[in-house]
């Protein structure tokens, strides 16, 4: 449970959020700030708000992704060269 809850609130280097901030929009130090989920207004918000609210993260979050992926091939491509093989080319 404790090993659970510190993967959930560890930021995620590929996105910079973690999973906490992407469901429920903060990042509870302890146990007790889910608590508050309970009786917090973000959970009774009116669903358009709600959806709305999730669906901004969400674009955030595949936005960051896109980035890093971006980041990944430039550095992985860096050193590659293109070569174009010819019919009888010996490889």
């Amino acid at each position: 449970m404790f090993v659970e809850f510190a993967y959930n609130r560890s930021v995620l280097s590929i996105i910079d959020y973690s999973s906490f901030k992407i469901v429920y929009n903060f990042n509870p130090l302890t146990f007790l700030d889910l608590i508050s989920l309970l009786v917090d207004e973000k959970v009774s918000l009116d669903g358009n708000v709600k959806t709305q609210i999730v669906k901004t993260i969400f674009d955030r979050v595949r936005w960051q992704i896109q980035q890093k992926n971006e980041q990944y091939t430039f550095k992985a491509n860096k050193s590659r060269k293109r070569v174009i093989l010819e019919l009888r080319d010996w490889v």
